[in-house]
């Protein structure tokens, strides 16, 4: 199912070694997926609460759509679907280390659900070059956003209400989101530059 082929044309399939137990793509695919959720963890747990939200502010949706365009739609979403699972059995994987499967219900439980969808799609835009170029790359994080923002904020409608969610679950966050974009939109497209210098070093030597 999450078997990659060359033609994905992701960043990190560029760069990964296809060089002994590496050359057998189910391996690599597997690492690929486990290193993805591994990272998201990772930025979960750079977590700033607020008094006035159930939704802190994390560099988890960072994470989510930065694994989708490097390891591209179906091993995004592989790795998603694996982040989740891992936090519902009870690694402290979720925003501020924590896990269970009350964030099923809880307020951040849409923004759960959208992170392979987003994943999927920033890996969908990546593999056909959205990330190679500054503008491209800032137009899907924009797209990936989106996608958290429209379930995340529906579900947190559903409990607090539609005004509630609106302000405490999306505009409160748009500044940061804003940043996170400019990170990616540097970091992509500026990794191509810099593989495609190396080639071209490597052809000419």
């Amino acid at each position: 199912m999450f078997v990659s082929n060359a033609s994905s044309g992701t960043l990190v399939q560029q760069l990964l070694p296809r060089r002994g137990i590496l050359s057998h793509a189910w391996v690599s695919n597997m690492l690929l997926i486990l290193g993805g959720s591994l990272f998201v963890a990772l930025c979960a747990q750079i977590r700033i609460p607020l008094p006035f939200s159930p939704v802190p502010i994390t560099a988890q949706t960072l994470g989510v759509l930065l694994v989708g365009s490097l390891l591209g739609s179906r091993l995004g979403l592989g790795s998603m679907i694996l982040y989740i699972a891992m936090g519902l059995v009870g690694l402290p994987f979720f925003a501020g280390g924590g896990s269970g499967v009350q964030y099923v219900f809880g307020a951040t439980a849409g923004y759960l659900v959208a992170f392979p969808f987003a994943a999927a799609l920033t890996g969908w835009l990546a593999e056909r070059g959205w990330d190679r170029r500054m503008l491209t790359m800032i137009l899907s994080m924009i797209m990936g956003n989106a996608v958290i923002y429209v379930l995340g904020v529906s579900w947190l409608a559903w409990l607090k209400g539609f005004e509630f969610a609106i302000v405490n679950g999306m505009l409160i966050f748009i500044v940061g989101d804003i940043l996170k974009i400019a990170i990616a939109a540097i970091a992509l497209p500026g990794g191509w530059k810099l593989l495609g210098s190396k080639q071209t070093t490597d052809h000419q030597a």
